[in-house]
């Protein structure tokens, strides 16, 4: 960010200020002088826009039943085959075994807070499976780490884990004993000490003394020797030795070795990449553009942007805040393609009420696009107002989508199946109108929904291999063994999805994974199944956003356009079926 925008950012402050202070004023229904604002009004007349919608629906098909129309807008279903999905036992447990072990940590006396942040998130990951983005803020916080300190424990803890397949590979071949042997918390203290001495400045006798140090006061005196040897082992190679040593001779497992990536995911997004460029996923086709080195370069691109630290995209609500005011109000700067888009290079957002009273929130400019084409792709027909989300967890593009849905007069059903989630769905969706959208607790692949829809997103549960940048302990948990699950899953929301929208109306699939069985696989077995449905080319409809793809459907890349790796295509039902 320029120091220009900075000091112009800053001059606006207190007119934006009191003009976003307004907006929340009005969520109450009141004015900075107690009167009430035209808020309802404006609902009052998006109500009736919505009640002619239905009037004039009602001589095509039956109207639209509101069982159960409480305030918080819910719906539950109740269906033998609404098995959790595998992401939400994890989360599930997770969430269980975290509530037991909130309390703060003990700080060891002679280990710097640092470091003991970074262990302590470390062995929370592989112990409980946490997610180390939710969980080191809350440990910064409880350490009172702040500036260069704070800087220091966030690198190495997510280096640390971005890295553990080359620090593992390190670690075998210097320990005596396999490392699966080893007592968890050595091992994560090893792995916080190697990766210091292989991908920062700390000096080699800090990382050795800090770690022996840090081992001892969590384990014991026993394990000091053990960890001084293999610290000290670590530090007489630099660590271009060390990787000229260790990496494999094949050209893309030695890519994916410099980029702590597992080989199977880098195949996967060197598929991709293929692919995004030819407009072809037939395997002899991919291998032929895999032999061009331009394709192995960008792959090198394409990998380490995931391991790039990602700057915080924001999104304001569509009708209740500008982005102008956004930027003004927290010193971000306008997205590149996303109409309701912010970037905030400083990190996370601070405690300003546009976040509290949800006028804003943290959305990747990717997921912002896909919620846009949702809403405002072309239909054959009148929008009729009906919208679905059909995988709607955690809620980011359904409150996006609902936000859209507002101004337009339409109504957005989200449909999630585990209920904690759909708590989260309906949390994101305060604050829009009550009467607009309603959550339904239930499988998208069975859930009652009457009559059919003018606009339906499909965001399918997905191996996340599009987000890698952003989990930084993900490449390691994930196999190739649960990408065919995902698949039969994917493609039988996308079928569910065809069933339930009307001729004329449009459906986009989307996933935050660039792996081709995920995406242009599901897409085309959709195709040839469901010849009512035809694919209809996006990239015009992505806001100037530029090379996204050889196909129909758009693959976004973080070395590319900035975003998560997101996949799109949008399918339209034909409007003369027999």
């Amino acid at each position: 960010m320029s120091g220009g925008f900075r000091s112009r950012a800053k001059g606006t402050v207190p007119q934006q200020a009191k003009q976003v202070s307004e907006k929340l004023r009005r969520q109450s229904g009141q004015t900075s002088t107690g009167q009430h604002t035209d808020r309802d009004a404006h609902r009052q007349q998006r109500a009736e826009t919505r009640d002619s919608r239905n009037q004039a629906a009602s001589t095509d098909r039956p109207r639209r039943q509101h069982h159960g129309a409480q305030s918080n807008g819910e719906r539950t279903t109740s269906r033998r085959d609404s098995r959790p999905r595998q992401d939400d036992r994890r989360f599930s447990r997770q969430h269980e075994r975290t509530s037991r072990r909130q309390e703060r940590p003990p700080w060891l006396h002679g280990v710097d807070k640092a470091r003991q942040v970074a262990v302590t998130v470390l062995t929370r990951v592989r112990e409980d499976e946490a997610y180390a983005n939710l969980l080191l803020p809350n440990l910064l916080e409880q350490s009172g780490l702040i500036g260069r300190d704070a800087a220091f424990a966030t690198e190495i803890t997510y280096g640390t884990l971005r890295t553990i397949g080359v620090l593992d590979t390190l670690l075998d071949e210097i320990s005596s004993r396999p490392l699966n042997q080893l007592d968890g918390v050595v091992l994560d203290c090893l792995r916080l000490g190697v990766y210091q001495v292989l991908y920062t400045r700390v000096e080699a006798h800090a990382a050795v003394d800090t770690t022996v140090r840090l081992a001892q006061g969590l384990v014991g005196n026993q394990v000091t020797g053990f960890v001084n040897a293999l610290m000290r082992t670590a530090t007489r190679l630099p660590a271009k030795q060390w990787f000229a040593r260790l990496a494999p001779q094949d050209p893309l497992a030695n890519l994916a070795f410099h980029h702590a990536h597992p080989v199977w995911i880098a195949e996967a997004l060197a598929t991709a990449l293929a692919a995004h460029r030819i407009g072809d996923v037939a395997p002899a086709a991919i291998q032929q553009a895999l032999a061009d080195p331009a394709m192995h370069e960008e792959l090198g691109r394409a990998l380490a942007a995931d391991s790039a630290r990602p700057v915080v995209h924001l999104v304001a609500r569509p009708g209740e805040l500008t982005v102008e005011e956004l930027c003004a109000l927290t010193g971000a700067e306008p997205a590149t393609y996303s109409p309701y888009g912010a970037y905030l290079p400083g990190g996370r957002p601070g405690d300003d009420p546009i976040f509290a009273e949800r006028l804003a929130s943290v959305q990747d400019e990717g997921s912002q696009l896909i919620a846009r084409l949702a809403a405002t792709a072309p239909l054959d027909g009148a929008d009729q107002g009906r919208w679905l989300d059909l995988c709607a967890g955690p809620g980011g593009k359904a409150a996006l989508l609902t936000a859209l849905a507002t101004i337009d007069g339409a109504h957005v059903d989200a449909v999630e199946p585990m209920p904690h989630r759909a708590a989260l769905v309906r949390q994101a969706l305060q604050g829009l109108d009550p009467h607009s959208w309603t959550v339904h607790v239930g499988d998208g692949r069975s859930v009652e929904l009457a009559g059919e829809y003018d606009r339906i997103l499909v965001d399918a549960p997905c191996s996340g291999l599009g987000a890698l940048r952003r989990r930084p302990e993900a490449r390691w948990r994930k196999t190739a063994d649960s990408i065919p699950e995902l698949n039969t899953l994917q493609q039988a929301l996308l079928d569910r999805a065809i069933q339930l929208v009307r001729p004329g109306g449009i459906v986009v699939y989307a996933t935050c994974s660039p792996h081709v069985e995920e995406t242009r696989h599901i897409v085309d077995t959709a195709l040839a199944a469901h010849p009512e449905i035809t694919e209809q080319p996006v990239a015009d409809l992505l806001c100037g956003m530029p090379d996204t793809g050889a196909f129909a459907s758009a693959q976004m890349w973080p070395h590319l356009h900035g975003t998560d790796a997101m996949f799109v295509s949008l399918l339209r039902k034909s409007p003369n079926l027999p």
